[in-house]
């Protein structure tokens, strides 16, 4: 009989993958300090790899302010200009820019909710969690009606990078719906 533990074959045989597929992939957030770091990592990993960004997330952490949403909020040109010179993080002005009003907007939204969670669980049905049933990492989308509506409601308060397929992404990392497959031990 077999003991081979089986994961979700998108995190492969890389350690720091495997750490964040079985610790915090999938898993609920309700941290909003939380839920603005996988803002900031998941708009700057568009077009690239996620293992890209998470085997810069120390530099991340520290180039904004320990995913502080009101310091990075406040950043000024010179602080974009900084971070534009930053060897930790994707260097790429339009997400650099993007990455400050997007934490601007994110305390708006703080305010009008209550938390930046309490607006995306708004999304959910009865505000919980979707956990899903993919037998296999082919059935799992790269959006979803749930995504879309995140995704345009955000568009249109001005966020970018932030479009359905981000989206969803961001939804898995923090939990918002658990797609690991069926039998994965991070279930």
């Amino acid at each position: 009989m077999s003991t081979e533990v089986k994961r979700c074959g998108w995190c492969g045989t890389d350690p720091l993958y495997i750490k964040y597929h079985d610790e915090e992939w999938g898993k609920p957030v309700y941290d909003d300090q939380v839920l603005f770091e996988f803002l900031i990592l998941e708009g700057a990993q568009a077009g690239l790899s996620w293992i890209t960004i998470l085997r810069r997330r120390e530099g991340y952490r520290a180039a904004f302010a320990d995913f502080d949403v009101q310091k990075v909020a406040a950043f000024t040109q010179a602080d974009a200009e900084r971070l534009m010179n930053d060897t930790g993080i994707i260097r790429n002005k339009l997400k650099v820019n993007s990455a400050i009003k997007n934490a601007q907007l994110f305390i708006t939204i703080q305010k009008e909710f209550g938390s930046f969670s309490n607006y995306i669980l708004g999304f959910l049905p009865d505000h919980k969690p979707v956990v899903n049933h993919f037998k296999s990492l082919g059935e799992v989308p790269a959006r979803t009606e749930i995504s879309d509506a995140i995704s345009s409601d955000m568009k249109k308060r001005g966020f970018k990078f932030f479009g359905t397929t981000i989206c969803y992404a961001h939804m898995q990392a923090t939990g918002m719906v658990n797609d690991h497959i069926e039998g994965c031990i991070a279930r």
